[in-house]
């Protein structure tokens, strides 16, 4: 079972969602939250599998507690789950440590795939979200980090692109997983970026992959 943390200051759409997902074969929504302090402490005290963080609610919003909870546990996977597509909303939240972003107007069975997919270590974007993010992004050094790369890790990063987890890439490419973690773990090096989604976004910007 993928365990939920689900933080919304909407009660309505915590229980329709919730109820969507607590009915399927694979996911438990264990515990909700109404606003972003509530949302802070249930992850670091039950650190479920997946987190749906909405990003306006009262006393912290979900950019915020999304920094705390990444500080106190980086492997945390928060799915960012909101109405905004502003630009100060959507790269802070991945700045912060969010893993994926989708948009309430997304279909519940959506929601349950972008938990299964995050689950399985992808990170999943809304095109809105990718098309903003690409346009608005811009590396803070170098342009050419890319150039650092071996030949093995742009194989690698242009399968994370196309949003393969460890495991697929590293049965495409008939290399052992921890040899996977590896170059992934340099790829994050060599970019100056802390997360697999900010090295996807660094590839699209630097167009080194057509979308």
């Amino acid at each position: 079972m993928i365990k939920v943390l689900f933080a919304d200051d909407h009660e309505m759409v915590r229980i329709g969602v919730s109820s969507y997902l607590s009915a399927q074969p694979d996911i438990d929504v264990i515990a909700e939250a109404d606003d972003g302090t509530e949302a802070v402490a249930l992850a670091l005290e039950l650190k479920p599998d997946i987190i749906l963080m909405d990003l306006v609610m009262r006393e912290m919003d979900g950019i915020e507690a999304t920094k705390k909870i990444t500080a106190e546990w980086p492997e945390a996977k928060i799915i960012i789950v909101t109405s905004f597509l502003d630009d100060e909303k959507v790269y802070p939240a991945l700045e912060a440590g969010a893993t994926s972003y989708m948009l309430k107007t997304s279909k519940a069975s959506e929601i349950a795939k972008a938990i299964r997919a995050t689950y399985s270590g992808q990170s999943i974007l809304e095109p809105e979200v990718t098309g903003k993010i690409m346009s608005k992004m811009r590396q803070p050094s170098s342009p050419q980090l890319h150039e650092q790369l071996t030949e093995r890790e742009i194989e690698v990063l242009r399968l994370m692109t196309e949003g393969k987890n460890n495991q697929q890439i590293a049965d495409e490419l008939f290399i052992a997983l921890k040899t996977v973690k590896v170059h992934v773990s340099n790829i994050l090096s060599k970019l100056d970026v802390q997360d697999r989604t900010q090295a996807v976004i660094y590839a699209f910007n630097q167009k080194l992959y057509e979308k």
